[in-house]
Formats: structure tokens, sequence, C-alpha cells
């Protein structure tokens, strides 16, 4: 029985960050009952190989909601087939002030300001060390605030260094619109520079543990069209495994005139989603055929993940989606993946 639409009116009374940690901490309570079983086993099984690890379904969770890895278990009972955590800094960090989250529940949206708040990549490694798993995990990887931007590769360094035995993949954030300037490494020199010193640090990881982890970056809704082409060139070029499309869009256009709507910081949700989607069928276009894409952006059904598929990409995240659906979605997009034979494929 979905217990969720009854539920979300009692979580959207309350403040959206205050909903959040209720929310987590009721999921914690829940992986300790039958529950989290019987919710595993509403969810189609639907493997898949990519970047040489193995997926038990197509659908993931994005990163954002489990900041700190702190809440594994639970979100382990809504049957994703991989989970990513973070976004993590070298150094713990408070984010930006409250309030920071905005719901828009008549476009199904979010607005963020958070800032990459969290406790840090040893106490994230920490709560991972302590958690059981069956999925794979992915950990996103950010700057600290305070590091200029021409010092970001040695943050993202640090932070590779230290999540490298622990994480399935690896994410380099480097497009969120909440930390100043940090978009300016998604082109040009700055960006094959921070692939370069990435590639560099990731060899000498792979030596050093006898392990290859796959790094991902993730990309803007944001980017130009005539930007991608020499993005995906220098993807390929430094040996990344994938690229995640897309992240939150500062553009309002879609939400205009509603409450909230002019709130600074990256919007998420429904109205992100057919130009995350295109951003997908592009980088389809030009990467070369089997270089993985992870789809994510407005996904709050079946039917909306099965077009990031259709476009090109391989797995799908969803974020936003599970706030206002609950976890009758992770099933329902598993299974729809399953049905449809993946376009893509």
């Amino acid at each position: 029985m979905d217990l969720y639409p009854l539920l979300r009116p009692l979580l959207f009374r309350l403040e959206p960050e205050t909903a959040h940690r209720v929310t987590l901490s009721l999921l914690d309570l829940a992986a300790r009952t039958p529950w989290c079983g019987m919710q595993r086993n509403g969810v189609t099984s639907d493997p898949v190989t990519l970047m040489g690890l193995e997926f038990p379904n197509r659908v993931g969770l994005a990163a954002g909601l489990d900041k700190n890895a702190a809440h594994i278990r639970g979100l382990g009972c809504l049957g994703f087939g991989f989970i990513e955590v973070g976004t993590l800094t070298p150094r713990p960090q408070p984010g930006n002030p409250a309030p920071r989250l905005f719901r828009l529940p008549q476009a199904e949206a979010l607005i963020n300001r958070m800032g990459f708040n969290n406790d840090g990549v040893e106490a994230a490694l920490a709560n991972i060390a302590a958690a059981p798993r069956n999925v794979p995990l992915g950990i996103n990887l950010g700057k600290n605030f305070d590091t200029p931007i021409e010092d970001a590769l040695d943050d993202y360094r640090a932070g590779l260094a230290a999540v490298y035995a622990h994480a399935d993949y690896v994410t380099i954030n480097i497009s969120s619109p909440n930390t100043a300037n940090l978009r300016n490494l998604q082109g040009g020199e700055a960006f094959t520079a921070l692939l370069a010193g990435l590639a560099e640090e990731r060899a000498r990881l792979t030596e050093q543990h006898d392990r290859h982890v796959p790094l991902a970056i993730k990309i803007a809704p944001d980017i130009e069209d005539d930007e991608l082409p020499a993005l995906t060139d220098a993807l390929v070029e430094h040996g990344i495994d994938a690229v995640i499309a897309t992240n939150t869009t500062v553009g309002r256009p879609m939400v205009e005139g509603l409450p909230q709507a002019d709130e600074a910081g990256g919007l998420s949700g429904a109205p992100v989603r057919e130009r995350s989607t295109e951003v997908i069928a592009a980088l389809r276009e030009q990467l070369p055929e089997g270089f993985p894409i992870i789809g994510v952006g407005g996904i709050d059904s079946g039917e909306a993940a099965l077009a990031k598929i259709r476009a090109g990409a391989d797995l799908v995240q969803v974020y936003t989606g599970l706030i206002y659906r609950g976890p009758a979605l992770v099933g329902e997009v598993t299974q729809a993946l399953a049905q449809s034979g993946h376009a893509s494929d």
C-alpha cells in the first residue's frame, strides 16, 4: 500500500528542509520493518552493466538528497539500482543561509540554493563504512566555497583521493549554480585543465589501489548547444567514463509568475524536463557509441524516464520527482523501462 499520498500533505506543511530531515528519519525507521522488503519487491529487476559496474535496474537516486551519506540503508529500501551521495567537499561547510529550499507545487518543482552544505568528506566516509549496501554507490564531489576557482582542481583531487577506495563511481560536480563561478569550469581551457588533472590523479590512484573507479562529469542544462562539441571531445580525450545530464537550471521562464519562482538558486523538477532531454539527445549524437549517459531532470513518471532513455540515456536518476511522487515512483519507472525494451539499446 502506498502511504505517501497520505503523508505528503503533512510533510508539505513543514518547512522544506525540516520535511527533508523528517522524511529521511522515517525511511531509516522503515528500513528496520517488513515494509523495506515489500518496497523492494515492488521494483522490477532490469540488470545492466555499464562502466564495468552491474546495476540491478536503471533507476538511481541523484545526488543532493543524502548529502552526508547518512541514510544509505533507508534509501536502499526504495529499490534503486544505484545511489549517489553528496555533494561532498574536502572540508565541512554550512552552505548558504536559510531559507534556501523552496517548493513550487503548481509546477512540481523545487528551487534550492543550498551551497554544498555538508559535513565534509571524512564524516561521509565514516557513514559509508557503517552502511550495508547492495547496489553501486556513487560519490559526488564539489569544491569548498572559499577555495578560489583557479584552485578548484586541488579540491577535486583531494576529494577523489579520499573517496577512491570507497566509491563505485565518482561524480565531479561543476554545474551547481550555487557556488560562485563553479560553472566556469564547464568549458574552455579551464575544463580541459580540470579533466587532465583528474585523469592524472585517477591514474595515480588506480595504481595505488589496484582498481579503476569510473569518473562521471555532471553538467548544467543551461550549457549552450554550440559548447557541447568541445565538451564531448574533452570527455573522450581524457578518459572520462560517463556524463550526467543535467543539473538544475537558473532559467525561470517556465515558472514565471508562480509564488517563490523569483528565489535565487537552481530550479529542478518538471520545468527542467524538456531541456535536460534535449541536452541528452545532443550528447548522444556527439559522443561515441556506448559512452554512458545518465539522464536526470524532471523524471516524475515512467513515461518521463522513458523519454530520457529514448533520447539516449543509459541510466536515469530521480530527486524532485521523488519528493512529489514518493517511493512508488521507483517501481513505476523500473517497470516502464523494463517493459520498453530500452529504445536506446
